[in-house]
């Protein structure tokens, strides 16, 4: 059942907003989140889960699932077919978890929803925010089929068409990428292997291959029309054209598959009076360096702790703190993702160019470090 009231409302229950509202009720705050998806209907496009937030979520008892469910890789490597350009080991890395964590969003929902019902919270399905109305004291949220609830903040972690942001009137700067992606959970034998994350680049384009549990791998990679739902054929055909050409990667199965675009936008401001955003809500961007999730997850701890400080009546400026600090992070996030998609889709002519000036970089160890804890998250500590 729905309360008529709460301390915070979290709009969204994907990564983002169930990690919020963790934060919150780990300080015994009062907290309800809604979502306009039934439970496990989300897609599961992220998959990488980096070393920062691993440490992040340690506090609430998270990550040991999270650790024993997933596979570590403990290389990222940017090829051009078979000649290795910038090879990144996390081995080196200062923290306990020296590797990508590759594993499905759908288990990583399942593990933070179990958690936040341990701690005696649910999330109400389905359930979409309609209206905010927000006056001195808090917000009045109108939900699509009617019901209302008053909050004295609410969250958006509604994704990149946030009814949450529209509502607060914030505006989400930015465009959208001319090519859309596809997306492949496969089954794969071959020149692909599974203790590594590939960026491969090729005069065609883009693919990223990734071990994933089960001995899946997850294939994403850009197209200018991807279709509705990736068959064997056309995914064959990407890795043919675009992956190992030495040892042929031979896909046996596509177990699951999307499509999407992806946008490279920042919100103009992540906090409006009472509303907060945090997440896809307030900036997306190009997969390329599995940042999305993590950076939402980290949104989702910086802001449950911050709100939870001010509910205990700390002063509200800690909340411009919030929204002050995390802009800039993003907008360094969504600059690395977007340099990593414009070297890996540059023209013919400038291919030799290219891989030469990265056949440097990753001959320069100091580089290739940098990029490692770019990559992992550590640099945002």
């Amino acid at each position: 059942m729905l309360p008529q009231s709460t301390e915070v409302l979290v709009a969204g229950a994907g990564p983002v907003g169930l990690t919020t509202a963790l934060a919150l009720r780990r300080q015994g705050r009062a907290v309800t989140v809604v979502d306009d998806q039934a439970e496990g209907a989300n897609t599961s496009r992220a998959a990488v889960v980096h070393a920062r937030t691993l440490e992040l979520l340690e506090p609430y008892a998270v990550t040991p699932a999270l650790v024993d469910r997933g596979v570590h890789v403990p290389r990222f490597t940017i090829r051009d077919r078979d000649t290795i350009l910038v090879p990144v080991s996390f081995g080196d890395l200062p923290t306990a978890y020296p590797y990508t964590l590759m594993i499905s969003q759908a288990d990583t929902e399942a593990f933070l929803l179990k958690r936040l019902r341990e701690t005696g919270a649910d999330v109400e399905r389905p359930a979409a925010v309609a209206r905010l109305d927000q006056d001195a004291e808090g917000v009045e949220a109108t939900l699509a089929d009617g019901r209302r609830i008053r909050a004295r903040y609410v969250v958006g972690a509604d994704g990149v068409h946030s009814t949450v942001r529209e509502q607060a009137g914030i505006v989400f700067s930015g465009g959208t990428y001319a090519e859309s992606f596809t997306l492949a959970d496969v089954r794969l034998s071959g020149g692909v292997p599974r203790d590594e994350v590939i960026l491969y680049f090729s005069p065609a384009g883009l693919v990223v291959a990734a071990p994933l549990p089960g001995g899946l791998h997850r294939i994403v990679a850009t197209v200018d029309e991807a279709p509705r739902r990736p068959d064997v054929a056309f995914v064959q055909e990407l890795v043919d054209a675009r992956g190992p050409r030495r040892r042929r990667a031979i896909v046996h199965e596509v177990i699951w598959g999307s499509r999407f675009r992806v946008h490279h936008r920042i919100a103009d401001r992540f906090r409006s009076g009472r509303i907060l955003l945090a997440g896809d809500a307030a900036h997306v961007h190009s997969p390329a360096g599995g940042q999305g999730m993590n950076l939402g997850i980290e949104d989702g701890v910086v802001l449950g702790e911050t709100l939870a400080r001010v509910l205990s009546g700390e002063p509200e400026d800690l909340l411009d703190a919030y929204a002050a600090s995390r802009r800039p992070v993003a907008e360094g996030v969504v600059s690395l993702a977007g340099r990593l998609t414009g070297i890996a889709t540059v023209s013919a002519g400038r291919r030799h160019a290219r891989n030469a000036a990265l056949r440097l970089v990753g001959r320069l160890g100091p580089a290739r470090r940098r990029l490692a804890r770019q990559l992992s998250g550590l640099d945002r500590r």
